[in-house]
């Protein structure tokens, strides 16, 4: 297993408006399940054969939280929508690309380029197998939703030692009424209960927040609460 690292350039956050941020990045070759598992517990995500975790310099919003997936009771809301998905197709495989799921990518991106202002992201077949696609060999899988033959999201998310990590999820707007996001938890969490893993890595939570907030429905759920290095212990809390 080879890796290097390096830190992005500081660039304006994406959550909030009067902030900057910047990542450590490592880039690895052939990473192995065990190595991944210890770079979850620190924070780490998986984009491709890249691995990132924030290091802004002036802020600490972002926490890595991990959910305790046998603890896990669904809501009354959450069972309503899954019965709101009940003609909804599920399937899950290795991740691949075509020209389905890159043109639902675009037009999720672009949609939210306009809902909530995100950066222009010109992708080609080529990119998205980068971004999704490689890297995944050994624990990557994606899930991918079909209503009445269509595709209309796409879950990315990875299975390494007790625990599973949800990458990445994109849908088609159309079906908002559908709650396609919280559905893709819902089912990652049911999943992962299923296989008896301990986690599930949803991404990071960040308080109070209008699009990073709702992770707290989840619970009951561990943060982060240091930035530790290879070698260093990890320290988490509880919120239930």
């Amino acid at each position: 297993m080879e890796y290097f690292d390096f830190l992005s350039d500081i660039h304006p956050c994406s959550y909030y408006e009067d902030r900057e941020s910047q990542f450590r990045y490592l880039g690895i070759k052939d990473c192995t399940p065990y190595f991944y598992s210890g770079l979850l517990e620190r924070g780490y995500r998986r984009f491709g054969e890249y691995y990132f975790v924030p290091q802004c310099p002036k802020c600490k919003s972002c926490v890595t939280i991990r959910q305790l997936v046998q603890e896990f009771q669904i809501s009354n809301n959450m069972k309503k929508i899954l019965k709101k998905n009940v003609d909804t197709f599920m399937q899950i495989r290795r991740p691949l690309t075509n020209d389905a799921r890159v043109c639902l990518y675009v037009k999720y991106h672009t949609k939210m380029m306009n809902k909530k202002g995100w950066g222009m992201n010109h992708i080609d077949i080529e990119r998205y197998t980068n971004s999704f696609v490689m890297g995944s060999e050994f624990f990557g899988y994606e899930m991918c939703m079909y209503r009445d033959g269509r595709l209309i999201g796409v879950s990315y998310f990875d299975i390494v030692q007790d625990s599973m990590s949800a990458n990445y999820f994109f849908y088609d707007h159309d079906y908002e009424r559908l709650s396609l996001g919280t559905l893709n938890i819902i089912l990652l969490l049911n999943l992962a209960k299923k296989l008896g893993l301990k986690y599930l890595y949803p991404g990071y939570w960040i308080k109070n927040h209008k699009s990073m907030g709702y992770k707290y429905r989840f619970r009951p759920f561990e943060a982060l609460l240091n930035e530790a290095d290879f070698f260093d212990r990890v320290h988490w809390k509880r919120y239930d």
